[in-house]
């Protein structure tokens, strides 16, 4: 799949920025005054932000409200649903803390679920689907929630458990990697399931000289040797070393590093998501066929 940096952008910054109104809404005594409208500035600067940013990959924006009626069908329509819901939720409970000094504790529990919730509602726009056999699995809900809550934790200042959950978001983030390259011959999709013919099918000619849409967006492929580095890097970056620096090292300017580290550690992470996805119509323009089941 082409990784439109639009969409990396929401799903990296949106994920931090929502975790960071999560552990907001639970803390038993959260930051009041100015300093918690510092920190709910950088929370919504960052869940808004990468919303916005989602926008810039839609063909035509102004037609956006109109995936708020499909919340039935669409994850994408739930995700906008959960998002006002949070965003609304965690703004009340901003302004009672920053404004009024009043910490109202159920209403940071309801902001802190629905913060989750939405970072739930976004991983699932991926994980649904059957097309993409890389992202239909267990651990693509699991890898959002688990960076989602370790980028939050970092941000909050919680430390020791920011470190735990860095290290826990590298390990299902590993674990992603590994079933998914597996995912697509798991799936069975061939030329042969797609076409309903017996025996050995093999594509004789592609039906396309040049590129067109669907190969620009869908047949998006990265060389494994490129993908081994990138993804060093990636668990280097967005777990390993900023888990290493919050456990073993406390001091404010360590903490900005990782927090940068970490953000750009996710961003190469999720470019991967993208450029690695194999979507079965790559088959048609004989792409993926060494992923085929055998």
């Amino acid at each position: 799949m082409h990784p439109a940096p639009s969409v990396i952008l929401f799903s990296s910054l949106s994920g931090a920025g929502f975790g960071l109104l999560f552990f907001l809404g639970l803390m038993p005594d959260p930051p009041r005054g100015w300093v918690a409208f510092v920190f709910f500035l950088v929370a919504y600067a960052l869940a808004v932000g990468g919303l916005l940013a989602a926008t810039f990959h839609l063909k035509n924006p102004r037609n956006a409200w109109k995936a708020y009626r499909e919340w039935r069908t669409s994850w994408l329509s739930r995700e906008m649903w959960a998002a006002i819901a949070a965003l609304l939720t965690m703004g009340l409970y901003a302004a009672a803390l920053v404004f009024l000094d009043l910490h109202v504790a159920p209403l940071g529990w309801l902001g802190a679920a629905l913060s989750m919730l939405t970072v739930f509602t976004t991983s699932m726009i991926y994980a649904q689907l059957r097309a993409v056999p890389r992202w239909n699995q267990p651990a693509t809900p699991a890898m959002f929630l688990a960076y989602s809550l370790a980028g939050g934790a970092l941000l909050a200042g919680q430390a020791t458990l920011a470190g735990v959950l860095l290290l826990l978001a590298g390990a299902i983030n590993v674990w992603h990697w590994w079933k998914g390259d597996r995912r697509f011959a798991e799936a069975g999709t061939t030329i042969r399931t797609a076409t309903r013919l017996d025996g050995t099918v093999t594509l004789f000619e592609k039906p396309h000289t040049g590129d067109n849409y669907l190969t620009r967006e869908m047949v998006f492929t990265v060389a494994r040797r490129h993908a081994a580095k990138l993804r060093i890097i990636a668990i280097l970056l967005a777990s390993l070393i900023p888990a290493a620096m919050m456990l073993l090292t406390l001091h404010h300017w360590t903490a900005a590093v990782a927090v940068l580290l970490h953000i750009a550690g996710v961003g190469v992470a999720r470019w991967l998501f993208f450029a690695e996805a194999e979507h079965v119509v790559g088959l048609y323009y004989g792409a993926h066929l060494d992923r085929q089941a055998a």
